[in-house]
């Protein structure tokens, strides 16, 4: 698989976008843009979904192999991990592509203290099931302890953030509709 900042730069070419071009789309600097081309930074959720909505893809694409084929049945070993090092998750994608979904549906692995700690907001709506751990939610300032074999749904409009509070790996089936990610 591509690393992410190759896969941006082949994006954004295609697209016809200067490093300037896009960095003024997304709000940062050129020189962050072209960092994160050559793999010398990592960026937040949030400015990956800026340049993701800038070039016109979801977040997801970025992780997908250039020719894909969307199985009935994806096996364990065919789904596509990434880790958000930042966030200290790892993310497999339980479909292979988003194209013509109302949804998209991640495996979602959170470290202790692991999380996104910064509020943020996007269309959609969020629902998911803790399988393993606990996760607290941050809706607005109002939190919410999920605990294993408890779910929550909740408008991505409202600012949110999230954290594995639990001493082990918190594990999450999240889906996110439509897709966004």
């Amino acid at each position: 698989m591509e690393d992410i900042g190759s896969k941006i730069r082949e994006l954004r070419k295609d697209k016809g976008l200067t490093v300037t071009e896009l960095a003024k789309s997304v709000g940062c600097s050129p020189s962050f843009i072209s960092q994160l081309e050559r793999g010398k930074v990592s960026p937040s959720i949030a400015t990956l979904k800026k340049i993701t909505d800038a070039l016109g893809i979801n977040i997801v694409d970025l992780f997908l192999p250039t020719n894909h084929r969307e199985p009935v049945v994806l096996r364990e070993h065919e789904r596509i991990e990434t880790s958000l090092k930042k966030w200290r998750v790892k993310v497999q994608l339980l479909v292979r592509s988003t194209e013509g979904k109302k949804m998209q549906p991640f495996y979602t692995i959170i470290e202790p203290g692991g999380g996104a700690t910064k509020p943020y907001t996007h269309y959609g709506e969020e629902f998911g099931i803790v399988l393993k751990g606990e996760l607290e939610l941050n809706l607005n300032g109002r939190v919410y302890r999920v605990k294993e074999n408890e779910s929550f749904y909740f408008s991505s409009h409202i600012p949110h953030s999230w954290r594995n509070v639990s001493k082990g790996e918190t594990v999450v089936i999240w889906v996110v509709s439509p897709p966004t990610w």
